[in-house]
């Protein structure tokens, strides 16, 4: 009898994986999934409208623009998902807050170790996650996308040129007009007014094609003749000729270096401070989402009448300060202003500190300090 009586007091285990944690994670998830969906919707719209301009100059080709919008969408992807996920925190907390979810379980044993407990298995593969993303898949995505531009300016030819469409360049000074243009890019009935210091040149031929050369984008005429003259005067030249060339734009040198589409090894290879603040800004991406999002849990306590977004000001005043701290510490290391290890700690010492202010507030200070006593004096 006291052996099945033994039996029948044993508890039950309890599960690692509780239904509160359930319900946080998944709020969590799908909050941070609609709200990272509509913030890089808003950002690679309006960088897009660049690449677009860029797509009718003739500089990048039709078929490279979805290869850019995604690699955009990756890039944009990592850049705002600390704010994303601190966002998320605080909209999801806020409202269990407001409906009184809060109380319920703190009334059913669960305090905010629980809550950070729950957060923690959504936040451990969603900052891995991110870290991916920002320290290799989106330098990768720079990469590819430097390449598609460059690769573009290269082999620009007809790019930008429409039949039946005027082209101007120089600034106005050349204004280019072609018929038609066949399917190897060789433009036909051709007509191209030069103006000049002190007279104005008209270029007519039945074919010309678009070169590129060493100085410069030439346009080659065949088959044609010109007509130079001042307005208005009656003594003008009329010459025809076989094959004509003129340059209508010249080439440009550039040197870019993009140093968000270098990978980690290139960044290791050599001791350049510029080197070393990149590394710290990609690695700067996954540890301030993660504290970004401790910090939500105790700032997202708001009073029953405070709404939702009680407490959102706040949370962007923090995010705010925070970009600004991370990008003058970058600044003072490239300056050499502060030292590395200095510049690149001090900000997120300070969000730690913050984060463990707002904890002692959410749980009091009696509480902290009784828990303090029972452990130095047992």
């Amino acid at each position: 009898m006291s052996n099945l009586r033994d039996k029948s007091l044993k508890l039950p285990k309890r599960k690692w994986f509780t239904v509160l944690d359930k319900m946080i994670v998944y709020e969590l998830f799908k909050t941070l999934s609609s709200v990272l969906l509509v913030l890089v919707i808003i950002i690679v719209s309006r960088g897009f409208i660049r690449i677009l301009d860029q797509a009718i100059a003739g500089m990048i080709s039709n078929d490279s623009l979805l290869s850019i919008l995604a690699y955009k969408t990756i890039i944009t992807s990592a850049e705002l998902f600390p704010p994303a996920l601190f966002m998320s925190v605080l909209m999801v907390f806020g409202r269990m807050y407001r409906d009184q979810e809060m109380s319920a379980i703190a009334s059913a044993g669960a305090g905010v170790f629980k809550l950070y407990k729950s957060i923690t298995i959504l936040l451990l593969p969603v900052i891995t996650i991110g870290a991916l993303l920002s320290i290799f898949i989106a330098p990768w995505a720079e990469d590819q996308v430097d390449k598609i531009i460059k690769n573009g300016e290269e082999t620009a030819d007809v790019r930008g040129i429409a039949a039946g469409k005027f082209s101007e360049y120089k600034n106005g000074e050349l204004v280019l007009y072609v018929e038609n243009i066949d399917d190897e890019g060789v433009l036909h009935n051709v007509f191209l007014q030069n103006t000049l210091k002190d007279s104005i040149g008209v270029i007519g031929s039945k074919t010309a094609i678009i070169k590129e050369n060493s100085d410069g984008r030439y346009i080659f005429f065949f088959n044609g003749e010109q007509v130079k003259g001042k307005p208005g005067m009656l003594n003008y030249v009329i010459e025809t000729f076989d094959e004509y060339a003129i340059r209508i734009e010249e080439k440009t040198v550039t040197t870019k270096f993009n140093r968000h589409a270098h990978s980690v090894d290139r960044l290791l290879d050599n001791d350049l401070v510029f080197n070393k603040t990149e590394l710290f800004r990609r690695f700067a991406i996954p540890m301030g989402a993660l504290l970004l999002a401790l910090i939500g849990v105790p700032l997202a306590q708001v009073s029953p009448r405070g709404g939702v977004y009680g407490n959102m000001f706040m949370g962007f005043l923090i995010y705010f300060s925070y970009g600004n701290l991370l990008r003058v510490s970058q600044s003072w290391i490239e300056n050499h202003t502060v030292p590395f290890w200095l510049g690149a700690s001090t900000v997120n010492l300070i969000l730690v500190l913050l984060g463990g202010g707002l904890i002692i507030r959410l749980v009091g200070w009696e509480w902290v300090k009784m828990n303090i006593k029972a452990k130095v004096f047992k």
